[in-house]
């Protein structure tokens, strides 16, 4: 069985994120959607409620999972047999960042990265960038999945 995980905080899940777990999804056997559990790090959503929205945003697609995860990436990976990590790609500044992570990774695990660039749609898109532009009252539809622009709204406003 060939396995691969997409990790990430996805907070919130963008169209980006999506369309990089489907894209794998349709490549590999079994799709882990890793969220990162960053306890220092302040987030929106909960690391549950991110597991949630994420499992419904994904049901369409019946070789992914999504699991927590703290620590290391690359334990994550020998604990549940997973040989490679997939990250999207945007920009150039991206792949500076995430090539040295994932020679890194290889040196402590031998686990492979291997990188899928964003569709030019989504290349502009972040989860930072997107709770700016709804913090301030900007339209985010389209650029979230809908469940995740419901719940972003009324987080942001309740």
């Amino acid at each position: 069985m060939r396995r691969v995980v997409c990790p990430g905080s996805f907070d919130p899940i963008t169209n980006g994120h999506l369309d990089i777990i489907g894209r794998a999804a349709r490549l590999y056997d079994e799709v882990t959607v890793a969220v990162l559990v960053n306890i220092e790090k302040s987030s929106l959503f909960t690391v549950d409620e991110r597991i949630e929205i994420l499992q419904a945003v994904t049901k369409e697609y019946p070789n992914v999972r999504v699991r927590k995860f703290h620590g290391l990436l690359v334990d994550f990976c020998r604990d549940n047999d997973i040989p490679a990590i997939v990250k999207g790609i945007r920009v150039v500044s991206d792949f500076d960042y995430e090539l040295q992570m994932a020679q890194l990774n290889y040196r402590l695990s031998g686990v492979e990265t291997l990188f899928m660039p964003t569709n030019p749609e989504y290349s502009f898109l972040s989860s930072s960038r997107v709770k700016e532009i709804a913090r301030y009252g900007g339209d985010v539809s389209g650029l979230v999945p809908d469940l995740v622009h419901t719940l972003l709204i009324a987080r942001l406003r309740g």
